[in-house]
């Protein structure tokens, strides 16, 4: 998939006022330090389309981006060491959670895991959650780049197995790097696949 336009839609936390859900839509979460807006901006070709930031956990809204006019790509607030009061940060995960449970276009959650250390709880918990609730997602191990391929295979080896723990089969993963663009052709690869299949929901 070549990426053509990505064009910022809205920014919301209720999932009632998010864009009408005719378009296959993609949804982007991981720990408030994976490099999440790194990473989109590197799949799009748009440094500045997701604003990045040295302070981890600055999105607190749910982000729509248009892609080739076709696919909604959702950047999602991270969850862990964000810097806020524990009021806001439980009112974060309430529409997180429910924009994951009730939007009904979300074909798959790319939940991102940072390469570069062992299985951390907090991104198993949630790995956990999203397969307790039926929802769909893939493994996005990233910043490849910055430590050896023995050792990011070993890590990523490690989550698998851990997972495995809860899980009859983990799901599809992907090894990126926000520096390099490894691994992103494959993962909008994926994306365009799931996409051929998409069928809008027809309203009654």
């Amino acid at each position: 998939m070549i990426i053509k336009t990505a064009t910022f839609i809205s920014s919301n936390t209720r999932v009632d006022k998010l864009p009408t859900p005719t378009l296959p839509e993609y949804a982007f979460i991981g720990r408030s330090n994976v490099g999440k807006s790194s990473l989109i901006n590197a799949l799009t070709g748009n440094r500045h389309l997701a604003k990045t930031s040295q302070t981890p956990g600055k999105t607190q809204l749910i982000n729509h981006f248009l892609i080739n006019d076709a696919w909604y790509l959702v950047d999602l607030p991270g969850y862990g060491f964000a810097k806020a009061s524990k009021s806001s940060r439980a009112a974060w995960e309430k529409f997180i959670r429910r924009y994951l449970l009730l939007r009904e276009n979300l074909q798959c959650v790319f939940v991102l895991v940072d390469s570069r250390h062992e299985p951390q709880r907090i991104d198993l918990d949630f790995c956990y959650w999203l397969g307790e609730n039926g929802v769909p997602f893939m493994l996005v191990f990233t910043k490849a780049d910055k430590l050896s391929t023995v050792k990011s295979q070993s890590n990523i080896e490690k989550f698998r197995n851990a997972l495995l723990q809860w899980f009859e089969e983990v799901p599809t993963h992907f090894l990126t790097s926000a520096e390099t663009r490894l691994g992103c052709d494959q993962l909008l690869a994926a994306i365009d696949e799931i996409n051929n299949n998409f069928e809008p929901t027809v309203a009654s």
